[in-house]
């Protein structure tokens, strides 16, 4: 299955010159969600990984299958005052401001071996927010997850310091 043809693209949204990447109807698809969940399996089901770390909100979708697949705990990473607890937080830039990441300060112990999940990586604001988030926390990242990722707009820089894995690209636009 081409899981690229699942994704709706919504041109000038949420402003003009920006083809937003709306991985709902993938998630509407059942083949095709159960075939994005089924990589992400099968790419750590061989790896021994304490807990799966999800993106607020979409991260959540595909990080809890995918520790519910492996048997393992999952993590929110939440935008700020969702969390009830004590938490740590990271600011991050957006296009037109900032915002801020929260993660409960107990979620991950030292050296614990993480998997961070989202569905996209554009910029990387988010997923550079939540690898600090985590490694303040002391937990170890194997690798950062997503379904899509968006090269031409340099995510990975924000994460240089781990390993990407994304199932599907768009190039150029």
């Amino acid at each position: 299955m081409d899981l690229k043809k699942t994704i709706r693209n919504i041109p000038g949204w949420p402003i003009k010159g920006v083809i937003f990447r709306d991985l709902t109807t993938l998630m509407q698809d059942p083949v095709a969600f159960k075939e994005s969940c089924d990589i992400l399996h099968e790419r750590y089901k061989d790896m021994d990984i304490d807990k799966v770390v999800g993106i607020d909100a979409r991260g959540f979708v595909f990080g809890a299958v995918l520790a519910y697949k492996l048997g393992i705990g999952f993590v929110p990473v939440r935008k700020k005052g969702k969390l009830p607890f004590k938490t740590i937080q990271e600011t991050y830039s957006l296009e037109y401001g900032e915002d801020i990441l929260e993660i409960h300060e107990d979620a991950v112990e030292k050296d614990e071996k993480v998997i961070i999940v989202d569905d996209l990586i554009a910029t990387g604001g988010t997923a550079g927010a939540t690898v600090k988030l985590v490694k303040k926390l002391g937990a170890k990242i194997l690798e950062c997850a997503f379904i899509v990722e968006l090269p031409d707009l340099k995510g990975r820089q924000q994460v240089k310091d781990c390993k990407v894995f994304s199932i599907i690209e768009f190039e150029g636009d």
